[in-house]
């Protein structure tokens, strides 16, 4: 399958005209200094006198708008959407009223929007670029498989007009992203029938070669061979045998670092011998979405041109049940000789994270950082709105929670202080996997994969944010792509 397509995007650097032909209209207003309640006098902007009587009826003040955006239809029978803007506010918050406007519109399935923007320069530079994201990330469509009379009515939108800002690269960084963004949650929503080990492969494969990637796989023979255990424990559950490390190499002329991005790409997980009840395994298909974002990442960097040199390590599985499957008590060597007694077979993706790392340390990154949808006790700690992150460097947790209010993906730092561990010693082997009385598992995850890292600087991100119902920040589906955004901001602080 193609990436969803993003609306073309035309700039216009003049206010929009009362005139026009518009049939969707979002009008985004500066949060206003004085009185809450009054138009300022020499406000001229689209429907002014529909929103005065649409909010007298209502029994609204003007600045409510910031919370709750409203819609009516003009004269001339298009629909408008307006909202309050307030740039002193959070970008999480910010990034949230312009979606719930954008999305006003979007019900109708227009087939172009246009954006107006008022206030000082930079006022409108911002609202510009936070309705152009919002635009781009929700107008494009997400995979659906309904046919007939269920066809979804959703038409992708094909054309965003901006009147009042315009900006000479057409917001090429913001497209960027929200490129990532969309492939990011198009890979995590398709269904498990489709996006196999082997199809995952084959996507990633095609990619690579389009936008100039060195391409590598590492297949479970070559794995066997290399003594790859942690990995091939959860992978040789699976039938066919078409689990494997990509190996994705971006190099840039003059980047002065080299960053890994490593992914947890377990395309269904059942659990293992230690199967899921139902309600748990429901969704499973989406447990590859830490190699989703890695990908997003990638793609958004390279579609940016930012001049740093990436890494990507995708770790491609599956974790199901059968004769060969992995079990409990087993012991398993991994790929750095670390020797490991198997508690849960459930506790796969630290299993095949913790070979990945190993393979992304020896290319001697200068940062690391991996992303998966690990453990279920961050959603208990963070519920959905934030992920969690962990890192072996102070500075480098430090510039990861800056990016993630400037990104408006807001993360969380945990502690992974080393006495944690205590509960990980094991009898026979070097390390547990886990414990079973899963208490803190979110920190014991990250203290076995710590073994793998090494001295590396690194970062692990415990995704509890990939799925929120109703949407994230800007984004709107449930399914958020959560990541790509903050992974950006990362990577731009480090080029």
């Amino acid at each position: 399958g193609q990436p969803p397509m993003l609306a073309t995007l035309t700039q216009n650097a003049s206010p929009l005209s009362h005139s026009t032909k518009a049939t969707h209209i979002l009008v985004i207003l500066p949060k206003l200094d004085k009185s809450p309640d009054k138009f300022p006098d020499k406000s001229d902007f689209s429907g002014r006198d529909v929103l005065e009587t649409l909010l007298s009826r209502r029994k609204m003040k003007l600045d409510e708008i910031g919370e709750a955006p409203v819609s009516a239809n003009l004269k001339s029978g298009a629909l408008c959407a307006w909202v309050m803007a307030d740039l002193g506010k959070s970008r999480y918050e910010q990034q949230t009223c312009v979606r719930k406007a954008v999305q006003l519109l979007l019900e109708e399935n227009p087939a172009e929007i246009h954006l107006a923007v008022y206030g000082d320069a930079e006022q409108k530079r911002a609202f510009a670029e936070l309705a152009v994201y919002a635009a781009w990330v929700n107008g494009a469509l997400l995979p659906s498989r309904k046919s007939g009379k269920k066809k979804p009515d959703r038409k992708a939108l094909t054309g965003i007009v901006l009147h009042g800002h315009k900006e000479a690269d057409g917001f090429a960084l913001l497209r960027a992203k929200a490129e990532g963004n969309l492939l990011t949650r198009e890979l995590t929503v398709l269904p498990p029938n489709e996006l196999t080990p082997g199809a995952y492969r084959k996507r990633v494969k095609k990619l690579a070669a389009s936008e100039g990637w060195k391409h590598q796989e590492f297949d479970l023979k070559a794995l066997r061979k290399m003594g790859a255990g942690a990995f091939v424990a959860v992978a040789q559950g699976s039938d066919p045998e078409d689990a494997a490390i990509v190996y994705l190499q971006r190099r840039v002329k003059g980047a002065k670092k080299t960053v890994a991005l490593v992914g947890k790409g377990i395309c269904f997980d059942t659990g293992g011998n230690n199967l899921k009840p139902a309600r748990y395994m429901h969704g499973m298909h989406e447990d590859m979405n830490g190699s989703a974002v890695a990908l997003g990442i990638l793609l958004a960097a390279t579609r940016a041109a930012l001049p740093v040199n990436i890494d990507c390590w995708l770790a491609i599985a599956q974790n199901h049940i059968g004769p060969r499957a992995y079990k409990q008590n087993d012991v398993i060597t991994a790929l750095n000789g670390t020797t490991i007694e198997i508690m849960h077979t459930d506790a796969e993706g630290r299993m095949v994270l913790a070979d990945t790392l190993t393979l992304a340390v020896k290319q001697k990154p200068d940062v690391m950082m991996d992303f998966a949808t690990l453990t279920g006790s961050m959603h208990v700690a963070l519920g959905s709105r934030y992920s969690g992150i962990f890192s072996n460097r102070d500075d480098l947790a430090q510039q990861a929670l800056a990016a993630g209010k400037s990104s408006g993906e807001r993360i969380w730092a945990f502690p992974m202080d080393a006495d944690y561990e205590t509960d990980l010693e094991s009898k026979i082997a070097d390390i547990k996997q886990c414990t079973l009385d899963g208490e803190a598992d979110h920190i014991l995850a990250t203290r076995f994969l710590s073994r793998f890292a090494g001295d590396t600087p690194w970062l692990h991100m415990d995704l509890s944010a990939s799925s929120s119902k109703g949407g994230l920040g800007a984004v709107g589906s449930d399914v958020t792509g959560f990541g790509v955004a903050w992974g950006m901001e990362m990577l731009q602080g480090m080029s």
